[in-house]
C-alpha cells in the first residue's frame, strides 16, 4: 500500500451548525435553548478530529509521522529535521540524532508522568488546582526543543512540559498551585515569564518583548548578525476569541517583530467546542492580519519541532511574526475542577486516544532501532524518579510569611502599598499566637 502524503488535510466537516436567529429568540430563555440546539447540533453532525477544512487550496495540515509511526518524507519539513537522521552514514552525526531522538521521547514521557502525579497530588489536597497537559506532549515538546537560550516564552497556565524543558524545577510547576508563592521561577533564569492566567493577554506580552528587540538592535544593544531573538507565546484556541491575541497579532505584523504565536488547538475552550469558535482551521485567521499561518499535527513531535524551527528562523532574521496551529487534543479536563464527561462523549477521546503522540513517536523509534524494551524501561524510571522528586517537594513546601504578599507587588514602594501593608500587619496581630512577620 502507497504511503500517504506529508501534507495534508483533515476531513471535511459536516453541514455547519444553524446560526442562532435573534428575531425567534423572544426571551432569554427561548435564546438560550435556541444555544443549547446549536451546541447539539454541532456535537451531533461537526466531527471534530480535526476542525472544518475549507477546501481545495486552504492551509494543509503537516505531518511527518503517520498515527501508527510510519515516516514520511516531506522536503520543507525535512530540511529542517536533517539533524535528525537516525539512520546517516556519519557516526557523529548519526549518534546526535539518535541523542536528540531519544531526549524528545523522554520528555514526553516525563511531562505524562509528572502531569499524572500533579492530577494525583491535587486529588489529595496537596494542590489546589491543576490544568493537565495530557495529550499535548508534542506539541509542548517539539515546540520548545527548538528555542535557542536566548528566546523568551510567554505562556498559558498549562505549559508544563516547556517550563521543564526551558530549566524549571519539578518543584517549581506546583508553587502556584499550591498556594505558595505568586511565581514558580525566576523568569530571567530560564527564558520564560510566569505563566499568564488571564486567557491570551500573554500574546500582548510576547509581541511587547519582541519590539523591545528591535528597540535594542537600533540601539545597538542586540547583534542582528546572530539571529534576533526570538519572543514566543502558547495559548490555546479559546484565547483565538480573545481581542488581546487579535490586538498582538495586529501589532506583531505592522511591526514586524521576531514573535511566533503558538496555538494549541486542542479543541476544546472549557466546554465550548472549536467548531463553534471558527468557521475555518485557525491558521487561516493569520491571512487577514497579514503574517502566514502553519497548521501542524500537534500530535507529531517531528513536524512539531520543524515547523517551529522554521518560524523561528523567519522571526530572527527579519521575517516577521508567524502563527503555528498545533492541532492537538486535551485528554483530560481542563482542570482538576472540571468534568469533561458532562459535554464530550466517548467516543471522541477513544479516537483522539489512537493518536497518542507519545505512542506514534515510540513506533517510530521502535522501527529505526533507536528504542527498545530496555531503553523504554529505563525511560519509564526516569519518569518515576522525576515524579518522585515532584511529589517530594511539593510536600515539603510551606507557607510564605503573610506579609511577604507585598514583597513583589511593584518595582519601587510607595505610601499607598506601605499602608496596606501596615493595615495587613495589625490585622494579622489581632489573631493569638500570630506573628506578623
Amino acid at each position: 500500500m502507497p504511503s500517504e502524503p506529508a501534507v495534508r488535510t483533515g476531513p471535511t466537516a459536516a453541514t455547519p451548525p444553524k446560526a442562532y436567529d435573534g428575531h425567534r429568540a423572544a426571551t432569554p430563555r427561548d435564546a438560550r435553548a435556541d444555544r443549547k440546539n446549536v451546541v447539539r447540533d454541532v456535537r451531533k453532525d461537526a466531527p471534530r478530529q480535526d476542525p472544518p477544512d475549507p477546501g481545495p487550496g486552504s492551509t494543509p495540515t503537516l505531518r511527518v509521522l503517520d498515527e501508527d509511526g510510519t515516516r514520511h518524507r516531506d522536503p520543507d519539513l525535512d530540511r529542517w529535521l536533517a539533524d535528525l537522521d537516525p539512520t546517516a552514514s556519519d557516526d557523529a552525526a548519526r549518534a546526535s540524532a539518535r541523542s536528540t531522538l531519544l531526549r524528545l521521547h523522554e520528555d514526553m514521557v516525563v511531562a505524562r508522568r509528572i502531569d499524572a502525579e500533579a492530577t494525583a497530588l491535587q486529588r489529595q489536597g496537596e494542590l489546589a488546582l491543576w490544568p493537565p497537559l495530557l495529550g499535548q506532549e508534542a506539541a509542548q515538546v517539539g515546540s520548545a526543543r527548538a528555542l535557542r537560550d536566548d528566546d523568551f516564552v510567554f505562556s498559558s497556565y498549562r505549559e508544563h512540559a516547556v517550563a521543564r524543558v526551558r530549566g524549571a524545577a519539578l518543584v517549581d510547576l506546583v508553587r502556584v498551585w499550591r498556594g505558595v508563592a505568586v511565581s514558580g521561577w525566576d523568569p530571567y533564569a530560564i527564558g520564560m515569564a510566569s505563566p499568564q492566567v488571564i486567557i491570551g493577554a500573554q500574546a500582548l506580552h510576547a509581541t511587547g518583548w519582541a519590539m523591545g528587540v528591535q528597540n535594542d538592535v537600533d540601539a545597538g544593544r542586540v547583534d542582528a548578525a546572530a539571529g534576533l531573538p526570538v519572543g514566543v507565546s502558547y495559548f490555546g484556541d479559546g484565547a483565538m476569541s480573545q481581542g488581546d491575541v487579535n490586538e498582538a497579532f495586529v501589532f506583531a505584523s505592522t511591526y514586524r517583530s521576531p514573535v511566533v504565536f503558538f496555538c494549541q488547538n486542542n479543541q476544546w475552550a472549557i466546554s465550548e467546542p472549536v467548531a463553534l469558535q471558527s468557521r475555518v482551521p485557525l491558521a487561516e485567521r493569520a491571512r487577514g492580519f497579514g503574517l502566514p499561518g502553519v497548521r501542524v499535527d500537534g500530535n507529531d513531535v517531528l513536524a512539531v519541532l520543524a515547523v517551529t524551527r522554521a518560524a523561528l528562523d523567519r522571526a530572527r532574521h527579519d521575517g516577521g511574526p508567524t502563527l503555528i496551529e498545533a492541532v492537538t487534543y486535551r485528554m483530560g479536563p481542563h482542570t482538576t475542577a472540571d468534568d469533561p464527561k458532562r459535554y464530550r462523549d466517548a467516543a471522541e477521546v477513544e479516537e483522539w486516544t489512537r493518536r497518542d503522540p507519545i505512542a506514534r513517536f515510540e513506533a517510530y523509534l521502535r522501527a529505526v532501532g533507536v528504542l527498545d524494551d530496555a531503553g523504554a524501561a529505563h525511560v519509564q524510571e526516569v519518569a518515576d524518579a522525576a515524579a518522585a522528586e515532584l511529589r517530594a517537594g511539593c510536600v515539603a513546601l510551606t507557607d510564605p510569611p503573610p506579609l511577604s504578599l507585598f514583597d513583589h507587588v511593584y518595582a519601587e514602594p510607595h505610601h499607598a502599598l506601605d499602608r496596606e501593608r501596615a493595615e495587613y500587619a495589625h490585622y494579622l496581630a489581632g489573631f493569638d499566637g500570630e506573628e506578623a512577620r
